[in-house]
């Protein structure tokens, strides 16, 4: 990004236009700060675009401050650009100062929501400060941003903090150019800012230090709700099995990995295995991220990740979370023992019964978590839009892919190739999140979740709506699955119904490879390796490993899997045994079902189902594929959560180490990949680690393969990965390898999930293309 340059004369002004995420990040009073120490006079304020900064003095300071403003914006701000313009000649002010904010329409974003900050984190634990042990605190270069945002501009009234009158200490703060809570929405402290309760359930609450009580609460084995940023979270103390295992169970959370909070990375061993990955607990989203296991990871942490080789871990980032570590700690002064390894890990988990959306509110909390919470630690500072955490999976050449973006990601833009009408996208049915389109970007909402129930169904409306307020945009289009079922689908018609606007219906697979293709800027046709679960397809069928040519607007499929019946329909999806019967009818054994599996009480009638080929239409799925493998290896015949045996299947494959492809173990024809000898192969592994690892081995060989010799027929040489299934590590990173040295240039999701977490970007992407062919 260059600055436009200055007239070339040794005094005089000049108005710079500052775009980008810099405002309620503490921009202006760093630029009123820099600006009188290069000794210029002017003055700075807010706009609908951004910030508009007047500058009077010598070019040579005016040249050092624009340095300056590059270099030393404050961190949480991203300046996208920065345009100069000469001041007709005319009296300097006296001084530099900071104006009242301008008007006109807003292309500016809310800012996300950001960890205590290293300065807020010294007050919190020094006996001398006013806000020693505050829960609430944060200043302008930390704290909660878009979840107390209720509407723009981002002033104090349209923030949750707005029924909280400053007290004079925290008035002269947010009105002191030269103090870092200048005009920080949030700012608060004990005498004036929302207070910390602990109570056990049914109970008023308790006497004394909510956190000492809480503490007490984890360490005695109960289950705390724990208000944070985005929402509440589920705490258990993640040593005790019998804790965990009761949390299990009242959420009807079944073998569904828990995720864990510590202290810091000083804390993780032995139980995990850091490594390069561990950076990304440190990341501004302070994501929850997968990292291996250790040696003494089922001795320490029993039942938090049930047949899996990942935890998910997080690090504290609100001020309650370090609290309750600082109390763990014996409440020691200063900021040093942060970095000391810590006894206490709490498993953190969405506070929502199963299913159901995120709990943020004080008034539903009794209600929604009355058979789940044995306590609550809560403030009263309002969540005005529900944030659960991001999650993140470390991979090759110390990148990360995001498996759900949410807080502390929303809504960051992502900047699109170019730019075009507004787009509203509201994705498809699993992990959705809805993209609205501004510009040349596109903001992703939050994580919403399956839509299975009427009140997910209604979040999913609640942050579509949210995102057009605070963005201040009115979509020309609403973006959907082509799949007429879909709840997202249904809501997308309604709505452009209502506003007398297109509804745009998008192909599940082809918004999979536009997302990813979006996201790296590219323009003109690409080849996209679509590997996923399910999606109709555009000839009616049920799709989900495919090789489709995207340009745009449009694409069309030159290679598919060849498809596997899927007995009894969707039933499929959650009982992997049916599939492995489904690739056994498809290798001519159908006979062996009923032995196999004559444990299973729909044994028989499902060989009779795949028999006749009654009730099983067929898939070309790769997500299929894979419950097809865990099943024949006698990994996992049920999914107790999306995507179970798939996991199980990795962690096996990578538990065995490298292995040797199948010889001959797929078969390519006329653009249809035949994996079916794999699968006889599986169907007589005597080891499963062996078989998984096998499985994966060929299955990459097969993709990569599969994919150079379809590129070769289109005559491209840019390979997009998108879907579901390319979140497996070892899957994405053989492929990858494998078409890097057969010369293609290979993009894979970065920003945004490679699942269905990102399809509503994708989906947008292409429409915005179809309203201006």
């Amino acid at each position: 990004m260059a600055v436009a340059p200055s007239p070339a004369r040794q005094t005089g002004g000049e108005r710079l236009r500052v775009t980008g995420l810099v405002q309620g990040v503490g921009f202006r009073p760093t630029v009123w700060r820099l600006a009188r120490e290069e000794g210029l006079a002017g003055s700075v304020r807010n706009t609908g675009e951004g910030v508009v900064v007047e500058l009077w003095g010598p070019e040579a300071a005016r040249e050092r401050f624009r340095r300056r403003l590059l270099a030393e914006a404050p961190p949480l701000a991203r300046i996208d650009g920065v345009a100069a313009e000469a001041l007709e000649a005319g009296e300097a002010p006296a001084d530099f100062r900071i104006e009242a904010s301008g008007r006109g329409p807003t292309t500016t974003g809310v800012v996300p929501d950001a960890p205590v900050c290293a300065d807020c984190l010294s007050e919190l634990f020094d006996p001398g400060n006013r806000r020693y042990r505050y829960a609430c605190l944060n200043c302008t270069h930390c704290g909660p941003r878009y979840t107390i945002t209720e509407a723009i501009p981002y002033d104090r009234a349209n923030t949750a903090l707005a029924g909280f009158p400053l007290c004079p200490a925290c008035r002269g703060e947010y009105e002191d150019p030269a103090d870092r809570r200048f005009h920080a929405q949030p700012t608060a402290c004990p005498r004036c800012g929302p207070t910390l309760i602990f109570r056990e359930a049914g109970a008023e609450p308790a006497p004394g230090d909510a956190v000492a009580a809480a503490l007490e609460a984890l360490i005695a084995g109960q289950i705390v709700a724990i208000k944070g940023i985005g929402g509440y979270h589920l705490a258990v103390d993640a040593r005790n099995p019998d804790a965990v295992a009761r949390l299990r169970g009242r959420k009807d959370r079944g073998g569904k990995p828990f995720a864990v909070m510590v202290a810091n990375t000083a804390s993780l061993a032995p139980w995990v295995v850091p490594g390069e990955a561990a950076r990304h607990l440190s990341d501004p989203s302070r994501p929850v991220v997968l990292l291996p296991k250790g040696s003494r990871a089922e001795t320490v942490l029993p039942g938090i990740a049930p047949d899996l080789d990942e935890i998910g871990v997080l690090l504290p980032y609100a001020p309650v979370h370090h609290l309750l570590f600082h109390e763990a700690a014996g409440r020691p002064t200063g900021t040093g023992w942060l970095d000391e390894p810590q006894g206490l890990v709490l498993v953190m988990t969405s506070a929502n019964p199963g299913g159901e959306p995120l709990v943020t509110g004080n008034a539903e909390v009794a209600e929604r978590l009355a058979d789940i919470a044995d306590a609550f630690l809560e403030h009263d500072r309002p969540i005005l839009v529900g944030c659960d955490d991001s999650v993140l999976r470390a991979r090759g050449e110390g990148s990360g892919v995001y498996l759900r973006r949410s807080r502390g990601r929303v809504p960051a833009a992502v900047p699109l190739p170019e730019a075009g009408p507004s787009v509203l996208a509201l994705g498809g049915w699993l992990k959705t999140a809805p993209c609205l389109t501004r510009g040349a970007e596109a903001f992703p909402g939050q994580h919403v979740g399956d839509l299975a129930n009427p009140a997910t169904v209604r979040t999913l409306e609640g942050v579509a709506d949210h995102l057009r307020s605070v963005l201040a945009v009115r979509p020309s289009a609403i973006a959907h699955d082509l799949h007429p079922d879909f709840p997202s689908t249904r809501m997308a018609q309604a709505i452009a119904e209502r506003e007398g606007l297109p509804a745009i219906a998008v192909q599940h697979h082809h918004a999979h490879i536009a997302a990813v293709a979006a996201e790296h800027g590219l323009t003109g046709p690409v080849l996209g390796v679509a590997l996923d679960g399910v999606g109709l397809g555009s000839d009616g069928g049920v799709w989900g490993g495919e090789l489709l040519r995207v340009d745009g607007a449009g694409f069309r499929r030159p290679g598919r899997f060849r498809p596997l019946p899927l007995p009894g329909g969707d039933r499929a999806a959650g009982e992997p045994w049916r599939m492995a019967a489904a690739a056994l009818h498809a290798l001519g054994r159908g006979e062996e079902v009923p032995a196999r599996f004559g444990h299973r009480r729909a044994a028989e009638p499902v060989a009779a189902m795949l028999a006749k080929g009654v009730n099983v239409p067929a898939t070309s799925s790769a997500g299929r594929l894979f419950d097809a493998a865990a099943g024949l290896l006698g990994l996992a015949e049920d999914n107790g959560y999306e995507g179970q045996a798939a996991m199980v299947l990795e962690a096996r494959a990578a538990a065995f180490g490298p292995a040797e492809p199948v010889p001959e173990g797929y078969r390519m024809e006329a653009g249809e990949l035949d994996l079916r000898p794999l699968l006889d192969h599986l169907a007589e592994e005597t080891d499963p680690g062996r078989g998984a690892a096998r499985f994966h081995a060929t299955l990459a060989a097969a993709v990569a393969g599969w994919a150079a010799a379809g590129a070769g027929w289109e005559g491209l040489t840019r390979v997009a990965l998108g879907g579901g299934c390319w979140a497996n590590r070892l899957l994405a990173g053989a492929v990858r390898r494998h078409l890097l040295e057969a010369g293609m240039a290979v993009y894979e999701a970065r920003e945004l999930p490679p699942g269905d977490g990102g399809l509503a970007f994708g989906q947008a992407w292409v429409a915005q293309q179809q309203l201006q062919e």
